[in-house]
């Protein structure tokens, strides 16, 4: 097992990425390289990945930018395969992405997951992620 921060698109990446993604959703089309390219290529988004027997298993997306209050951080897309899981993956994942964005100052880390997603909230849990009473808004225009 191992965790790798993505720097440059191959066509493994591509693959595992259009693997992964209906893991997540099952609205978003398949990715094309030059969209997966133009994802790994972007300042301040980082892409992580986990390997297990030299195949990619599972992804997090660490998302920063810079505000008035200081450098923030954000986790989006966790996934990993079905085959995987259990295994640490997930929390293998999201413990390299906190401690990247704390290396590159990030004041904060946060993400959301659904109540419904039970696993996926006890390993945020576990990782020393604590519940905020806070409310999420999404403006759909």
């Amino acid at each position: 097992m191992s965790i790798e921060l993505v720097t440059e698109s191959t066509p493994e990446l591509v693959t595992a990425v259009n693997n992964l993604i209906p893991q997540l959703s099952s609205s978003t089309p398949p990715l094309s390289a030059a969209t997966v390219e133009s994802f790994v290529n972007q300042e301040s988004v980082y892409l992580f990945i986990y390997r297990q027997n030299s195949a990619i298993l599972g992804m997090l997306t660490l998302a920063t930018f810079d505000i008035p209050t200081g450098k923030r951080a954000w986790i989006e897309d966790v996934v990993v395969d079905d085959a995987a899981r259990g295994n640490g993956a997930g929390q293998a994942l999201v413990e390299a992405a906190v401690k990247h964005a704390q290396a590159i100052g990030s004041k904060s880390v946060d993400l959301t997951s659904r109540p419904s997603r039970e696993a996926a909230n006890r390993l945020y849990q576990r990782a020393g992620f604590g519940l905020r009473e806070t409310n999420v808004y999404r403006y759909q225009g």
